[in-house]
């Protein structure tokens, strides 16, 4: 069983023995002895099942388990002690208390634990069974009980929201400022953001675009091209900035307001400008309010080609637009023996899966980066993260090639079918649909491995655990998404220095997927849950880190500045999971 699944397996123990131990308590204090026999037996089997569960994910990393065992662990124990000492309706709810509270504390504060987390539950306990024995016997609660619980919840509460042992860095966004690629621009464009209609599946829909459009123009560069790019702002209210995805930019140029820059506001503009010395695929959008903006259509292409092309070289970049899909579908002929590169890009916040059918296929490069020794796949489909970009190469054949995202014809090379084993109108041959009991490609065994390290061994380590939980420190509480137990902007930085080997432990011990992007540096893949990568050199800088993965990654810190760091499922972002890499 996956880590993913016994986590799952693990939180319906604990609620099946919290809801066990109370149901039980209120059977006996009603008189229903057999039925209090019952509850509490299933209660019991519960809880010694969250035992074995934590002990599991224990062994498949503290991380998973470290609240469990030094507070769920105790509390439980308590619990079952007092059903085994004393009988009665309150031991039974003092037991239901205590696995409630256990889960809680999974649930709404996770990792690390802490011992704020410790005295909230065990003040939670103390006062809920205090007052059920007021209601059961009618006696005055204990006022040395009382005290102790009352303290243990102011406790809590002060350790809870009191601030951070690390200082703020303040957001001084030209203490790294590089300056701007120099000579004359080879290519100059500008892109205008503002509010507009766009027609999206067959709809009028009201969008935030560049020049108008959605996507907004595509901006291609040849190798050694000097670009600039005046970004103005129409009447965007909440302002606008430009960050160049996986383009590993200076950071002056990296389009994040309040670190690199500020917000280009209505009426105001702001000048890029960075050589294109990184051939490859990549994408533009807003970094200001990105969730809104991204999903409202404030995104583009970019591409930086080599000197010499040759073939056919499609861009496709997937987003969802007011619920509606894009791009629409679109046939391009293309002669048989035509080389075809096909861009994949993902815009949106959640993976697509793609496949392509009628024509063996290469992935020739990930995230803008080439891979070493690709081989020839059919019938295999590929999970591209949310930001990211699989470069798919293949010959056209004389039979129509079509490209399937999560199931929907996108692109194709002729009239293609509607299902399987069946021909379009005119076409040379049939092009099927059936794709979804393809197998996805493991992009960590795709390939040929290199001869030697790519990387010295690390300098620095950080971790990243990844979690939800409840965010005390601002100034309402909210359910936010964490990393190592923190919220933005309440996050340390990671500060590191230039030149050092980099490693980064990434464990996603949430329910959600966390597509993870760190800016203005490409990180080496290393191992996912312990096993190494063994296809080419692996160089992302999107990848999905999946419920109970852990992944190590590497990066040589070569790009001074001050570096978001974070989960590119926008809202994720926007509710809390973001930090900053800093170079000292």
């Amino acid at each position: 069983m996956s880590t993913a699944s016994m986590i799952i397996v693990d939180l319906l123990a604990g609620v099946l023995a919290a809801g066990g131990w109370l149901g039980a308590g209120a059977a006996a204090a009603t008189g229903r002895r057999r039925l209090t026999l019952g509850l509490a037996a299933a209660a019991a089997l519960a809880t010694l099942a969250r035992a074995g569960t934590t002990v599991v994910l224990a062994r498949a990393g503290w991380w998973f388990a470290g609240e469990k065992v030094l507070i769920g662990a105790p509390l439980s124990l308590a619990g079952l002690a007092a059903v085994a000492l004393r009988r009665g309706p309150l031991p039974l709810l003092f037991a239901g208390y205590a696995c409630a509270a256990a889960v809680l504390v999974t649930v709404l504060h996770g990792y690390p634990a802490s011992p704020s987390a410790g005295l909230l539950a065990a003040a939670g306990v103390a006062g809920a069974t205090l007052v059920s024995g007021r209601l059961l016997g009618g006696r005055r609660l204990p006022r040395t009980a009382v005290v102790a619980t009352v303290t243990a919840l102011a406790a809590g509460v002060g350790l809870a929201v009191a601030p951070g042992a690390a200082p703020a860095v303040p957001h001084h966004h030209g203490a790294f400022a590089a300056a701007p690629a120099t000579g004359a621009p080879a290519e100059r464009f500008t892109l205008t953001a503002g509010t507009t209609t766009v027609r999206a599946g067959g709809h009028d829909v009201r969008a935030w675009a560049f020049n108008g459009q959605v996507p907004g123009p595509q901006l291609t560069a040849t190798v050694g091209d000097v670009l600039e790019v005046t970004l103005r702002n129409r009447d965007i209210g909440r302002g606008v900035t430009l960050h160049w995805h996986g383009y590993d930019v200076p950071n002056s140029q990296d389009g994040v307001p309040g670190v690199t820059q500020a917000a280009v506001l209505p009426g105001q503009e702001f000048v890029y400008r960075f050589t294109a010395d990184q051939p490859g695929t990549y994408w533009y959008h807003t970094h200001e309010a990105s969730d809104i903006g991204v999903r409202m259509g404030l995104y583009g292409v970019l591409v930086v080609r080599p000197a010499r092309v040759t073939g056919v070289d499609v861009t496709v970049p997937v987003h969802t637009l007011a619920g509606h899909p894009l791009p629409e579908a679109v046939t391009a002929p293309v002669r048989a023996g035509t080389p075809v590169r096909l861009r994949l890009i993902n815009t949106d916040s959640t993976t697509h899966r793609y496949a392509l059918a009628g024509a063996p296929f290469e992935v020739a490069a990930i995230d803008g980066r080439d891979l070493r020794g690709p081989t020839p796949l059919e019938a295999t489909a590929v999970l591209i993260p949310a930001g990211g970009r699989y470069d798919l190469t293949f010959t056209a054949p004389a039979a129509p090639v079509a490209l399937f995202v999560d199931g929907r014809a996108v692109y194709s090379t002729g009239p293609n079918s509607t299902g399987p084993n069946s021909t379009g109108p005119n076409s040379t041959g049939p092009v099927t649909a059936a794709t979804g009991g393809w197998p996805a490609l493991d992009p960590l065994t795709y390939g040929a491995p290199a001869a030697a390290a790519p990387l010295p061994p690390p300098d620095r380590r950080f971790t990243l655990v990844l979690d939800r939980g409840l965010d005390l420190h601002g100034l309402l509480p909210r359910y936010a998404h964490t990393v190592n137990g923190a919220a933005y902007p309440g996050i340390p930085d990671e500060v590191v220095h230039l030149g050092e080997t980099v490693e980064f432990t990434i464990v996603n011990r949430s329910l959600a997927v966390h597509p993870w992007h760190l800016h203005g540096h490409h990180v080496l893949i290393v191992s996912r849950d312990g096993t190494p990568s063994t296809g080419s050199p692996l160089w992302q800088d999107s990848f999905d880190v999946r419920p109970g993965e852990i992944w190590k990654v590497v990066f040589r810190a070569d790009n001074p500045g001050r570096w978001a760091n974070h989960c590119h499922n926008l809202p994720h972002a926007d509710a809390g999971m973001m930090l900053h890499l800093r170079y000292a």
